[in-house]
């Protein structure tokens, strides 16, 4: 059996008054899904700081890392995600989309309104306790 690659990722979990923020993919194999903004730790970054990293580049966006909420692993078809989720604040910057379609605030009754990757899907209980 053939062991996928790991990819080790870090996701950005932003409620704000009430909200969660989520995005929805640009690009690639997974065009279209929503998922928790974010992406990979480059080498010699720890999470946090490649995640506030990542916000920056993607959301033009600065935040604050509070705690780790957990910690997800997921198999995909093609590789096996490791995805650090963070409870993040809004710092300061616009939310301008450089790499996303789309973006929304979601109430906690509308968690399951958008299509979520499978990994994110995931954490949406444990969102939902947090709101």
């Amino acid at each position: 059996m053939k062991q996928h690659k790991t990819i080790e990722v870090v996701a950005a979990i932003i409620i704000h008054e009430g909200k969660l923020f989520a995005t929805q993919r640009g690009y690639g194999e997974w065009k279209d899904w929503w998922e928790f903004p974010g992406g990979k730790i480059e080498s010699k970054e720890t999470p946090e700081v490649a995640l506030k990293r990542e916000i920056r580049e993607e959301l033009a966006t600065e935040i604050e890392v509070r705690t780790l909420l957990t910690t997800i692993e997921y198999d995909y078809p093609k590789f096996h995600l490791k995805m650090h989720c963070f409870q993040c604040t809004f710092a300061s910057g616009l939310f301008s989309l450089r790499e996303h379609e789309d973006a929304r605030w979601l109430k906690k009754e509308e968690l399951h309104s958008v299509n979520w990757l499978p990994a994110d899907q995931e954490l949406l209980p444990l969102i939902a306790d947090i709101m």
